[in-house]
């Protein structure tokens, strides 16, 4: 097993960061930990690192009581969202810095060196500099000395954070790569819902210091355990349940509020006995899919995706009139809000 973490919660004052967590993350998978700013993921990512120690619970490393080890004996390796290279070293003593300190045999040292800089596709910079790097590199860097020391577990405190966007996709792909080919179990923290789908294995949904959901990436934006699950992945319509548009089609809920992805709203030209009608509010192109902005005639306002090839299909203009149907729907006892 790779991590386990049990009942564990940690406090500031009054402020419950982690609030009695219990999770378990298998040997070499890699597994994001998903929430927005204040849900507690990097609170879980120090613990598990031993850079906070609980007030209550334990977590184990690959089957040994870690609670109360220190950062060393646990054999973790962690990257932070500034990379924190020494400035006065070059890429090659960066990496081999971990190597250094545990007092490693030079043609070990120089071997595992070379061998990262191929891995992390950075052959032929090690005399560099960091601030002579992109920061796409610099994060590459940062990996390779995370994984010097082969640790047994890798942590990443959102390591794509601070690079523009395209940098950002690009590292995401090369993760994956990576930790195809090295198994080595990975732990990343993100408020990103796109970088936790396209990168990990399984995704830990968070809020308020609690674990929401675990679960695949489709498991998770298919089957959402709640109502902040449905909300925080993916684009989401929240609507009233007396709304007309779910009550033309017949669909009926006792919860106050019914909640429909874009993509499940189905877009016709001529009513049919099951549609309401609405008006083409706004029409945006975002490249790959057409996002159109529709309002019903009780004042609700809602979105739809369509692919292009539909979209060209229905010819729609802004202020002209459709007719609209929910395709899938779901409810939940109780909302809160992000």
């Amino acid at each position: 097993m790779g991590i386990v973490v049990e009942n564990v919660s940690k406090h500031f004052g009054s402020f419950h960061a982690v609030d009695q967590v219990s999770l378990q993350i298998n040997s070499g998978s890699l597994v994001a930990l998903l929430g927005p700013s204040g849900s507690g993921k990097s609170t879980l990512l120090r613990l598990i690192a031993g850079l906070e120690m609980p007030d209550s619970g334990k977590i184990f490393l690959t089957g040994k009581d870690a609670t109360y080890q220190s950062v060393q004996e646990r054999n973790i390796g962690f990257v932070f969202q500034h990379y924190a290279l020494f400035k006065h070293l070059t890429v090659k003593q960066n990496i081999s810095f971990g190597l250094e300190i545990r007092k490693a045999p030079q043609k070990k040292i120089k071997n595992k060196v070379e061998q990262l800089l191929d891995l992390v596709q950075l052959s032929g910079l090690g005399n560099r500099y960091p601030s002579q790097l992109s920061g796409g590199q610099r994060q590459r860097v940062a990996l390779a000395r995370a994984l010097a020391v082969e640790p047994n577990v890798l942590l990443l405190d959102e390591p794509f954070g601070a690079l523009d966007a395209k940098v950002r996709k690009d590292l995401r792909a090369w993760l994956r790569r990576l930790h195809d080919e090295v198994h080595v179990t990975t732990v990343f923290v993100t408020h990103d819902q796109e970088e936790a789908m396209e990168v990990s294995d399984e995704i830990v949904v968070m809020n308020k210091g609690k674990v929401e959901q675990v679960g695949t990436p489709a498991e998770i934006y298919d089957h959402p355990a709640s109502a902040f699950v449905m909300s925080f992945i993916g684009p989401v319509n929240i609507l009233p349940s007396s709304a007309k548009l779910f009550q033309s089609s017949g669909f009926d809920s006792n919860n106050p509020e019914v909640f429909i992805r874009p993509r499940d709203v189905i877009v016709e030209r001529e009513p049919n006995g099951t549609t309401t009608s609405a008006i083409v509010h706004r029409i945006i192109h975002l490249g790959w899919e057409i996002q159109v902005e529709l309002k019903l005639d009780d004042g609700q306002i809602f979105t739809a995706h369509l692919t292009r090839e539909r979209f060209d299909e229905l010819q729609l203009q802004p202020e002209e009139r459709v007719y609209v149907k929910p395709k899938d729907t779901k409810s939940f006892p109780l909302y809160y809000s992000i």
